[in-house]
């Protein structure tokens, strides 16, 4: 039975019998996290000491339905694929299960799915949020006496996790970003004689800048798109705002712009709050480009235009990060050996032991240190002025979108894999309402 957090159990490896292992994903997904998946299950069919791998359909929400899959019907090749398929291989879910004490249900449920089918693994493929579900599930066997091993893999392209130099799906983020607004730049400059001088470009980011810095990896020199950052981390100031634009236009022709979706006013309200929260209680943004781009039309009366990366961003696969492809794996093959050598309530970090060359390895983090804590993009890591991106925030985000990883293309589209997902039968009798 394991004991505390980041502990290791006591039962002897060579008298354990083999036991099934639970992996799921959460939150939003990333062009990277198959790649993670894959290194979960390959790493588990590789070990005598676990039985089947039963991903939960749509997170943990399909653990406390006994909704599962039996990954063990997919083909060796089938999971090999999901190293270059986007998007969430077994689909995910925004559900954070609540404080022991306030729903208990929920809590012996677990245990019954978990009974039933002979699960003592739980790799749980996330974000801040997904790590606080991790580490709730580690305490089981201290609350209700039910042995389990709970290890957390790293997944957020908002890369805010703490401790972890970067998160998986991060990399591939930035460099889509960096790629799109250079691109565009290119087409406004084309055209800002006549026509459009303003590119207002979106991108995701609540409260952390990470993703719209990544934006100033594509301005090498002075005039290169993006001329203008905007950060959640900075106040966003109306007046210094226009004037930096102004002079841009009447610099370079034009100006391009990146913005997060989570920039804020002076009153510390997101200039883009719908009024609506998202069932983790965040506040869901309606949208701050179209917001930026009416102000500069209404101050400065320039033609623009805007766009929002959305989905886009975190969906592209066909230009993702080397680096983010090989770490997001590299992860969830680490959370199977910390849980081999008998780690719990921990999570598989990456570590940055060298800058040039870039190296890095695999460390370790307990939960109770990761859970419910967002890591800010550091002020140095922003210009003076609150526009731009610094030479030491260029350091520390170029190694991360490097290196091509493209997946197989036929008749010119790139080829992903979908998998069978065959349900697992049920054995419980009793339904759980969430």
């Amino acid at each position: 039975m394991p004991k505390k957090t980041g502990s290791k159990k006591t039962v002897s490896k060579k008298t354990a019998r083999p036991r099934n292992a639970f992996y799921a994903q959460s939150g939003g997904v990333t062009a990277v996290i198959n790649a993670s998946a894959a290194g979960v299950i390959e790493t588990c069919r590789a070990s005598s000491r676990i039985g089947k791998v039963y991903a939960g359909r749509h997170g943990i929400v399909g653990a406390l339905t006994e909704d599962l899959i039996d990954t063990s019907k997919e083909s060796a090749a089938a999971i090999r694929a999901l190293r270059h398929t986007p998007s969430g291989a077994f689909g995910s879910a925004r559900y954070k299960l609540k404080k022991f004490e306030d729903n208990p249900a929920q809590y012996q449920r677990l245990i019954e799915v978990f009974q039933a089918h002979d699960i003592g693994y739980f790799f749980y493929n996330g974000g801040g949020d997904s790590a606080d579900t991790c580490l709730k599930v580690s305490q089981l066997a201290d609350k209700l006496g039910y042995p389990i091993q709970a290890i957390h893999v790293p997944k957020t392209v908002d890369n805010d996790l703490p401790i972890t130099d970067c998160c998986p799906g991060f990399g591939s983020v930035a460099k889509y970003v960096a790629v799109s607004i250079r691109e565009a730049g290119f087409d406004v400059a084309s055209m800002a004689k006549t026509s459009t001088k303003v590119f207002v470009m979106e991108v995701m980011g609540r409260h952390a800048g990470w993703i719209a810095a990544a934006g100033g990896l594509a301005a090498e020199k002075e005039g290169d798109a993006p001329h203008i950052i905007l950060f959640p981390e900075i106040t966003f100031d109306e007046e210094k705002f226009c004037a930096r634009v102004k002079k841009c236009v009447e610099k370079f022709g034009y100006c391009a712009i990146v913005v997060s979706e989570g920039v804020k006013n002076a009153d510390g309200k997101f200039l883009s709050d719908a009024g609506l929260r998202d069932a983790f209680g965040h506040a869901q943004l309606g949208g701050v480009a179209p917001v930026i781009a009416q102000l500069i039309k209404s101050k400065l009366n320039y033609k623009y235009h805007w766009a929002v990366a959305d989905y886009l961003q975190r969906a592209a696969r066909h230009i993702a990060s080397k680096v983010d492809v090989e770490q997001a794996y590299a992860v969830g093959k680490a959370a199977v050996e910390l849980a081999l050598k008998g780690h719990n309530s921990v999570m598989p970090t990456i570590v940055r032991t060298s800058q040039s060359p870039y190296r890095w390895k695999i460390g370790m983090a307990p939960l109770d240190k990761v859970a419910n804590q967002e890591k800010m993009l550091p002020r140095d890591y922003i210009t003076a002025d609150g526009f731009h991106i610094t030479a030491k925030g260029r350091r520390y985000l170029s190694p991360l979108i490097r290196g091509e990883d493209y997946p197989p293309y036929r008749d010119g589209l790139p080829q992903y894999v979908t998998l069978k997902n065959a349900p697992l039968k049920k054995k419980l009798d009793t339904p759980f309402v969430l």
